[in-house]
């Protein structure tokens, strides 16, 4: 297939048009994905969005306590947990 003249990848303006084009194309007329290769990004971090969520403030405090325990912030345990179980539930 690395014979075939592979199609020019567009310039996109936003990352948000790249993403549009991208769910609408095949990448394989644009890439000769033979030629590639493993890498590994270390420092790469996943996009992160806010939200409000509401909790009884019983939940939080005890949430706090054991964050203390674990000498983490309680917001960064809540997202431990809330990982763990996503993880847990989609390997069900």
């Amino acid at each position: 297939m690395s014979n075939i003249t592979k199609k020019n990848i567009p310039k996109f303006k936003t990352e948000e048009e790249e993403r549009a084009f991208w769910a609408t194309h095949d990448s394989s007329e644009y890439i000769d994905w033979s030629k590639s290769k493993t890498i590994t990004l270390p420092k790469l971090k996943p996009t992160l969005k806010t939200i409000s969520i509401r909790l009884p403030e019983s939940i939080i405090e005890e949430l706090k306590l054991l964050a203390n325990k674990k000498d983490v912030p309680y917001q960064s345990l809540l997202k431990i947990f809330l990982a763990e179980k996503v993880k847990e539930e989609l390997d069900k």
